[in-house]
């Protein structure tokens, strides 16, 4: 069973931004505009982990971390803020808080800190398995990357393409489909950025080996050792 996360933050885009993000990787997402509504997603569905803003439009996001643990809830508390002074990061772990992650942040890097969380509350798997193909590992933990035991060096978005080249191999993946999961994008916004950034992720992977990444002239590309 997939970890149940609960974003609360009263800014669209950055709700769709993780609950896009953290569904590709699996969670079972939920989410709130305030402090009302997540103190009563909470208690309905006793999320494993809260991703909770400090500044909402009905309250203080720390006051509800304290009402949050008040009332049982024993999973991960990850503050997700534009306060960044010293004394607001104490303060937060002081209420009950696990970690503090200051916007604007690095997609990865806040997943990496979810999973982290999860291992040390108990409420997450003990561990998330490698993803591989024709030589090619992905370590979803620690995101390194390796092709036959040598490791790539893959910029952000470069890994989260490569992640979706792996969990769907050898399909055909249209520019859209691509663009949609790796940049949250609509169908309409196709662009040559799709282009730009297969071509770099294989670069990468073919100086170690034979070509891997498939291009289908006129809809996408897909990832296929049998060439």
């Amino acid at each position: 069973m997939s970890a149940r996360v609960l974003v609360v933050d009263d800014q669209p885009n950055i709700v769709d931004l993780l609950r896009t993000v953290l569904a590709f990787h699996g969670f079972t997402v939920d989410t709130a505009g305030t402090a009302a509504a997540a103190l009563a997603s909470a208690a309905a569905h006793r999320p494993d982990l809260v991703l909770l803003d400090v500044m909402l439009p009905d309250g203080d996001g720390m006051e509800v971390c304290r009402r949050l643990r008040a009332d049982g809830l024993g999973g991960g508390i990850i503050f997700l803020t534009a306060r960044d002074a010293r004394t607001d990061q104490l303060s937060g772990l002081a209420y009950g808080g696990d970690d503090y992650v200051t916007k604007p942040f690095d997609v990865e890097v806040l997943l990496a800190r979810v999973r982290a969380v999860l291992r040390r509350t108990g409420a997450g798997p003990d561990g998330t398995p490698p993803l591989r193909y024709a030589g090619v590992e992905l370590d979803q933990e620690t995101l390194a990357v390796t092709r036959d035991g040598v490791r790539l060096d893959l910029s952000p978005t470069e890994l989260r393409l490569l992640r979706y080249f792996l969990t769907n191999p050898g399909r055909v993946l249209s520019r859209a489909q691509i663009l949609d999961a790796v940049w949250d994008c609509g169908a309409g916004n196709v662009s040559n950025v799709v282009d730009t950034y297969v071509g770099y992720l294989r670069r990468k992977l073919d100086r170690h080996g034979p070509p891997l990444i498939v291009t289908h002239r006129g809809f996408g590309y897909a990832l296929r050792a049998d060439r």
